[in-house]
């Protein structure tokens, strides 16, 4: 008995040893909350946009608190971003989005070459390939929205709007990226998206660990089903699928990936491609309709403006209108670890000593995307403000009495950076127009309000809500 309480005793100060830690006096505040080794986890898990706010308020702008064993600095200044996102040589982005891949998608990428791969991407999603891959989005989101509500149709058609909104535009862009029509054994879109909803249900708790015993045997199946799904995509270059999936297909193979790895990683460029459009498109059509001043003058602007479907537009009533739904609901997380000791150099003059082995995050969404100090009532939706006094795109916005760089930052920076931003802006703006322009669409109870976000999903980019939004709609009487 003596014996166990000794060995009790000594298991718990080896225990206290290995994992006490004190703020020196370069650091950082330091909170590493009250339960051992879990610290803040939970709390941060649970409303990380509420829980770093209350971190703000006790610590100031930056703060190192413990999570599940990690020690995390926080960052919430915009002015001092640009001292961890242009530094890649003590700050890694590559060894979290290697510790995310591995969680989520099962997928090991041992010889990735990320500045290979972006610049490939860069390749088909900017330039001439743009306009090529619009033009076939506008195509698919037409016949899509046809088959959903055809023109001869009288009825009002009800529907939650974001499964209304997610499903049209991700079985369009899996029909443009993954070339599912023709594939050899004709994968049905819809067959595809009703996995993917699963997975994605599933996506925060892969990601933190923290699955329930039959929610990881779920997660197992609806990957092995997607993997099977995916399988014949991008293999040749008549298989149907864009030319970005075969040529990433054969960088895959280049870096020596076998087919089962290839299946993973094109599963992970599903989840990339399709995961945030369908719910900022939700967002932004869900603002609109809850704000009829809004919803007027983006229409307004449609009926005046050339196609939409073809060639660059000038829309700047629209394109204020989803910055600021972007604002109010893109939320990801900026992550690098720290790969060795760094002196951060705040832009007030003040240093703080980054500890090796520790991660970084930054969260644009607490700051500047809702702080008041930057965007006056924050919370609300403004469709104009965005835009200046004569109708051209506002870009100037104050912090503490100078210019910032990043007012608003839905589409990351720096490696972060969206290669494929402008494909999504064309394909959400062709999206609703289409809606707009073909369709009455209204919400079904005139009284609703735009739904509250599921708060667990901040630091995975595009929010989602809890519930729904009822709508209804039927084609446009055109005559």
């Amino acid at each position: 008995m003596i014996w166990t309480i000794f060995l009790l005793v000594q298991a718990v100060l080896l225990y206290f040893i290995l994992t006490h830690r004190s703020r020196s006096k370069s650091e950082p505040p330091l909170d590493k909350g009250v339960i051992p080794w879990l610290g803040h986890a939970l709390e941060f898990g649970k409303d990380a946009s509420k829980f770093l706010n209350r971190m703000k308020l006790k610590h100031g702008n930056i703060f190192t608190v413990r999570a599940a064993g990690r020690y995390v600095t926080v960052l919430l200044d915009p002015h001092s971003y640009d001292a961890v996102i242009n530094d890649s040589d003590s700050l890694d982005f590559t060894r979290y989005a290697q510790v995310l891949m591995e969680r989520i998608f099962n997928l090991r990428l041992p010889h990735h070459q990320p500045a290979k791969a972006k610049a490939m991407m860069k390749k088909h999603f900017l330039g001439v390939n743009l306009g090529a891959l619009n033009s076939t989005m506008g195509k698919h989101l037409q016949a899509l929205l046809k088959a959903e509500m055809p023109q001869n149709q009288k009825d009002w058609k009800k529907e939650g709007l974001f499964n209304f909104a997610y499903s049209l535009l991700f079985k369009a862009g899996y029909l443009t990226l993954f070339g599912g029509e023709q594939n050899n054994n004709g994968t049905d879109p819809s067959s595809v998206y009703e996995e993917y909803k699963k997975f994605d249900g599933l996506l925060t708790k892969m990601a933190r660990g923290t699955l329930k015993p039959e929610e990881k045997r779920t997660a197992q199946s609806v990957r092995q089903r997607l993997w099977e799904l995916l399988a014949p995509a991008g293999l040749t270059e008549d298989s149907g699928s864009s030319p970005w999936l075969h040529a990433y297909r054969c960088l895959l193979q280049e870096e020596g990936a076998d087919k089962e790895t290839q299946k993973k990683a094109i599963l992970m460029q599903l989840w990339a491609t399709q995961g945030n459009v369908g719910p900022a498109a939700f967002w932004l059509l869900g603002y609109l309709l809850t704000n009829p001043e809004a919803l007027a003058a983006v229409k307004r602007e449609m009926e005046t403006s050339d196609s939409l479907l073809d060639g660059p537009v000038n829309t700047p009533v629209f394109d204020s209108a989803l910055e600021e739904a972007l604002r109010l609901t893109a939320a990801p997380f900026i992550t690098r670890e720290v790969v060795q000791e760094k002196t951060l150099h705040m832009a007030d003059g003040q240093e703080y000593l980054l500890r090796k082995g520790d991660r970084v995050c930054l969260f644009p969404f607490n700051s500047p995307q809702m702080d008041p100090e930057i965007h006056q009532e924050p919370q609300k939706f403004k469709y104009d403000r965005f835009l200046n006094e004569d109708g051209s795109a506002k870009r100037v916005f104050y912090k503490g009495g100078r210019r910032l760089k990043y007012y608003t930052m839905p589409w990351g920076a720096g490696t972060n950076g969206c290669v494929g931003k402008q494909f999504a802006i064309n394909t959400i703006r062709q999206f609703v127009h289409m809606v707009l322009a073909n369709y009455d669409l209204e919400l079904s109870d005139p009284n609703a309000q735009i739904p509250e976000v599921n708060a667990s999903r901040y630091g995975f980019g595009m929010l989602q809500p809890e519930g729904d939004l009822l709508v209804r709609f039927k084609p446009r009487n055109t005559h």
